[in-house]
């Protein structure tokens, strides 16, 4: 019987722990100064909370089988939020993978899985280094196996470099991550064989017809390109929407289409194992109070806090975005 596999990816936007957490090194402390300041225990937990409002009614309430999110600070605050969505979701039993990355300002790469429909084996975890002279975020491998039939699948987590300073002098370091992106693909295919299905997700701080994407991480626009290419490529899922002119980040009042899934040509081949619903990608803007109705720009609405004026009724600055797996 065929298996189905809601599948989200979000940025959850700083979700630090509190501002005198004993689990956060004094370098840790040093890079965030006064960042911090004001991010109570309450806040953190308020924070959760509001995530998990949204994250449980996903799925048509279901909440999903597979969710990928960054910008979380440590292993804690994630197991707080499996243990929030396993309270709200009885029928669900969700557990964690999380990456202690070494990026500066200590912002990690996470996967929260439902254990009835994925498994995570021993050794099946790997963080992959972007090299560059100053630390950053890791590239977060986990190779699944599903439950229904013991087939892998590989998924990457993805955090690139931020446009600060401007987004042609940081356009370099994302494309360092894109070429990291490229290479471990082709090397999970090498080593565990050509017919590996992979789905690489993440905010990807660039769009995607930057070079970051289409060059270096090979993610191109026509779903033919990979499934003919001599090289692995991904199918970039979200050229669709860039026609309707929807984002998952607004800077500047402009929508920014910065998270992004990318699917191999084993996970697209019609007929295969494991296939992609490609028509199913959603920007996840409908959950009540996510935006502003009233806003003409539909940007979501930031908790804030790290420096940010904190709005207890927000909850990230960017929206999650879904898509649908089925195995047959």
């Amino acid at each position: 019987m065929p298996t189905q596999y809601y599948v989200t990816w979000w940025n959850v936007e700083n979700l630090f722990d509190s501002v005198n957490s004993p689990r956060r090194t004094d370098k840790l402390k040093r890079a965030l100064g006064k960042s911090l300041k004001g991010w109570t225990t309450t806040l953190r937990d308020k924070k959760i909370s509001q995530l998990l409002d949204v994250i449980e009614s996903l799925n048509d309430g279901a909440g999903p089988d597979l969710l990928g999110v960054c910008e979380v600070e440590n292993a804690f605050v994630m197991q707080k939020l499996v243990d929030g969505l396993n309270a709200r979701l009885p029928g669900r039993q969700y557990s964690l993978v999380h990456a202690d990355t070494s990026d500066r300002r200590g912002i990690d790469i996470a996967f929260i899985y439902e254990t009835s429909k994925l498994d995570v084996p021993p050794g099946a975890v790997f963080q992959h280094v972007v090299r560059r002279r100053t630390a950053t975020r890791d590239i977060l491998q986990v190779n699944f196996t599903t439950m229904s039939s013991g087939r892998m699948w590989t998924v990457f987590g993805n955090h690139w470099p931020s446009r600060s300073g401007g987004q042609l002098e940081s356009d370099g370091y994302r494309q360092i991550a894109g070429e990291t992106l490229a290479y471990f693909h082709q090397r999970a295919r090498e080593v565990h064989g050509d017919d590996l299905p992979v789905l690489a997700m993440g905010d990807f701080n660039d769009e995607p017809f930057n070079t970051s994407l289409r060059k270096y991480a090979l993610a191109v626009r026509k779903k033919q390109q990979v499934l003919r290419g001599r090289s692995p490529r991904f199918w970039n899922l979200m050229w669709p929407l860039m026609g309707d002119a929807e984002g998952t980040f607004y800077f500047k009042n402009q929508a920014n289409l910065l998270d992004q899934f990318l699917a191999n040509d084993n996970i697209i081949e019609p007929g295969g194992n494991i296939e992609l619903d490609a028509t199913s990608v959603t920007i996840e803007t409908s959950f009540p109070g996510l935006s502003d109705p009233t806003d003409i720009y539909p940007q979501p609405i930031r908790f804030g806090g790290m420096g940010k004026t904190v709005d207890i009724n927000g909850y990230s600055d960017h929206y999650p975005i879904s898509v649908v797996v089925n195995e047959i």
